[in-house]
């Protein structure tokens, strides 16, 4: 087998991924401090053609070189916004109509893997902070909370893992 080289991989160019048709998927961003994971986050969110990115609270926005580094362009490609309150925004797509998601550890929390996915709705991911996670007010708000099986000794995964895992499943479980 040969590797494939940049240029011979079927990709969209900037303008392409924003006349693409989108995964029905918001993701929230919910406090993140780390500007690595931003970038690495805006990354995968292109990967899967994601609809929005929300940087809510004391998460970083773009341009900045260390959200750059990581998310190679796809500050450009992904449409994104920031907004102070995640309560706000929690409330407001509630209204809407969409299922909205914490990804988090909690009593009554779905595994991931047991979550059905269906391609009639819409959906608001929300990740939290790296150390303290989703804020349990707006996990009190969220429709659902979703928790990635774990089997090893520790207890969480970082965030940018966290959201490859769960963006990966939701893509993979709308497009079956």
């Amino acid at each position: 087998m040969r590797k494939l080289k940049n240029e011979e991989l079927p990709r969209l160019d900037v303008d392409g991924f924003k006349n693409a048709k989108k995964t029905p998927i918001i993701v929230v961003l919910d406090n993140i401090r780390s500007l690595n994971n931003i970038g690495s986050v805006f990354r995968t969110a292109d990967a899967f053609l994601i609809e929005k990115i929300y940087l809510c609270g004391i998460t970083a926005t773009p341009p900045h070189k260390d959200i750059r580094k990581t998310a190679l362009g796809a500050t450009e490609s992904v449409h994104w916004e920031y907004r102070e309150s995640t309560i706000e925004l929690i409330t407001e797509y509630n209204s809407k109509g969409y299922e909205t998601i914490a990804i988090e550890q909690a009593e009554k929390a779905i595994m991931l893997n047991e979550l059905k996915v269906e391609t009639s709705k819409k959906y608001v991911l929300v990740f939290g902070n790296e150390v303290k996670g989703v804020d349990q007010s707006v996990v009190d708000i969220c429709s659902k909370v979703v928790e990635i099986p774990q089997f090893g000794t520790k207890h969480s995964l970082n965030i940018s893992v966290s959201a490859g895992v769960v963006i990966w499943d939701f893509w993979r479980k709308l497009n079956a």
